[in-house]
């Protein structure tokens, strides 16, 4: 089997850290010699040697010229969402798209695929800080801000950072199958398939126009009380609607339903308190109206897929 040519690009200031993860995932194994071989070109976009974020250079023997010919084309990021990417990579990958080639935007990368205009109709996600941002930009794409990555069949984009090790593992896995990708993933000590999405780290606010009317101060009221109970009729009484338009309304601000914002904001006032304090486990979970330390380990479990006393471990650090 021929072995499959993976580019990734290279551009000034780029993160080392994103850089290498397509590296990592794509590279050869020497511990697996019948795994499938791909040919790894990293190519700049620019000049030969580059300047990494991390005040080291980085040396590249390839140019977009081989990136336009390979078989996959990953853009790991990009260093300034508010910088039009240079005219010769956006060419690059239209030529490399019309060629028939995989094309794939990892985190900020997903701006880099947007200006070529090849997520015109399609969709697509990004780092969650960015989506707005995005939407904004480029309306005409279907933004999906929740989820991890997004495989569009010739089109591919991962959320912010780490997400963009989901989504090599995926692209393995759509490549060459679960097993081969499992091997990957315990060889870099990963998971091979993360559940859930990015709105998982997400603190989810009210939105930013409604502050300014009742509706948007009662929903801060409500973050401010979450230990008391509320449910989708105590919270419509309060702010004087009806079930059905204040359902409409709270959609339209926050994108959420009653439950699921509610759930959000309790795990993140759990979360921030974790952090920030030494109460009991216990008490926390009724200050963040989770009711009990069995709920809160319930909930940390299958939305956040860890336990309360590991993130505190993990996030608190040494802090008093």
């Amino acid at each position: 089997m021929q072995a499959e040519t993976i580019a990734v690009i290279a551009f000034d200031r780029i993160s080392p850290f994103l850089l290498a993860m397509p590296c990592t995932v794509f590279r050869d194994d020497p511990a697996r010699p019948d795994a499938p071989r791909f040919r790894l070109l990293v190519c700049s976009a620019e000049k030969r040697t580059l300047q990494s974020n991390a005040g080291f250079a980085i040396q590249t023997r390839h140019t977009l010229r081989d990136a336009e010919q390979a078989d996959i084309v990953i853009v790991p990021s990009w260093r300034d969402p508010q910088e039009m990417p240079p005219e010769p990579l956006l060419n690059c990958l239209r030529k490399a798209h019309q060629r028939g080639a995989l094309v794939v935007g990892l985190c900020l990368g997903t701006y880099v695929l947007a200006a070529a205009g090849l997520l015109d109709g399609r969709p697509a996600t990004t780092h969650w800080g960015w989506t707005d941002d995005l939407g904004q930009r480029y309306p005409q794409i279907t933004l999906k801000p929740d989820v991890l990555y997004v495989d569009d069949e010739d089109i591919v984009t991962s959320a912010g950072v780490a997400a963009g090790i989901d989504c090599c593992l995926h692209l393995l896995r759509r490549l060459h199958g679960a097993e081969l990708a499992a091997h990957v993933a315990r060889r870099m000590v990963v998971p091979p398939h993360r559940q859930g999405g990015q709105a998982q780290f997400i603190e989810m606010p009210v939105g930013k126009s409604a502050a300014d009317d009742r509706f948007g101060q009662n929903l801060e009221w409500v973050q401010r009380h979450l230990a008391q109970p509320h449910s989708l009729d105590s919270l419509a009484e309060r702010c004087m609607m009806s079930r059905r338009t204040f359902t409409r309304r709270f959609r339209q601000v926050t994108g959420s339903t009653v439950g699921a914002w509610l759930l959000n904001q309790r795990l993140a006032l759990a979360q921030r308190l974790l952090e920030t304090t030494a109460k009991p486990i216990d008490l926390i979970a009724q200050e963040a109206g989770l009711g009990s330390e069995v709920t809160l380990r319930q909930q940390f479990n299958k939305v956040l897929k860890t336990t309360p006393s590991r993130y505190r471990r993990e996030f608190r650090g040494n802090g008093p």
